[in-house]
């Protein structure tokens, strides 16, 4: 919920979706449509698709439970390599790497160098001190968040000695630009095709609609996605 979402709105739509859905298996029993209602207002409905698609493979595979396998939790709808580590590291507090845009800006300007994915995440993985795997994640994310900004604040940061980035005068271009897992600036929201979207699935929440309400190309890519239901004349959230 938090991936390109503020805080703010994400924390009552959080509470009340554990309160619907406290369980993989109570997700995996209610329709989609009614996820796809209670995940209103979020954006990016495809999460709420593969959520509640995940947990019905939890259900189906591993008897309700969220597995703490990284192939385990790889082979459920929607779950990559940042969203695995990070169940493993946050939840079961396994001594693994999370890398995400914060972290990934951390260790290529520590490095001093562009890095792939599969260098950042070896970066990562190499630096998890034993047993240290949750408070090491937490504090790597935190630095990258607060000081290692993509503006940072170098004066306060407690690596700056060991950074060879800063060693070397922060010069340009910042090692941090182009690699892997950095976000760049993200579109503009207003106006977009994804605000288009959102309203179309806003308008579904108590009912059914007309489908010449609608710009047919984007009910025709939700219904793609498998996020609305079409039939002759109406549009509809999946039951």
């Amino acid at each position: 919920m938090l991936q390109q979402t503020q805080v703010d709105r994400v924390i009552p739509k959080w509470d009340a979706f554990l309160e619907a859905y406290p369980t993989p298996t109570a997700c995996a029993s209610s329709s989609l449509g009614d996820v796809l209602r209670s995940w209103q207002g979020l954006g990016y409905p495809r999460r709420a698709r593969n959520l509640q698609a995940a947990a019905v493979e939890m259900v189906a595979r591993h008897g309700g439970r969220v597995p703490d396998d990284l192939d385990e939790l790889l082979a459920l709808p929607g779950i990559g390599p940042y969203t695995a580590r990070a169940v493993l590291a946050f939840a079961y507090e396994r001594d693994v790497a999370v890398v995400d845009t914060n972290i990934a800006r951390v260790l290529a300007r520590a490095a001093g160098d562009r890095m792939t994915a599969r260098g950042v995440q070896a970066a990562a993985d190499a630096l998890v001190p034993r047993d240290q795997g949750w408070f090491w994640n937490q504090t790597l994310m935190d630095l990258g968040a607060t000081v290692c900004r993509p503006v940072p604040r170098c004066e306060v940061c407690p690596t700056a000695a060991a950074c060879v980035w800063h060693r070397g005068g922060n010069r340009v271009p910042d090692p941090a630009v182009g690699s892997a897992g950095v976000s760049g600036k993200q579109a503009a929201f207003e106006g977009s095709r994804r605000q288009a979207r959102g309203r179309v699935l806003a308008a579904l929440h108590d009912g059914p609609r007309s489908i010449s309400d609608f710009d047919p190309t984007i009910i025709a890519d939700l219904a793609t996605e498998g996020l609305v239901i079409v039939d002759e004349s109406s549009v509809a959230l999946p039951d």
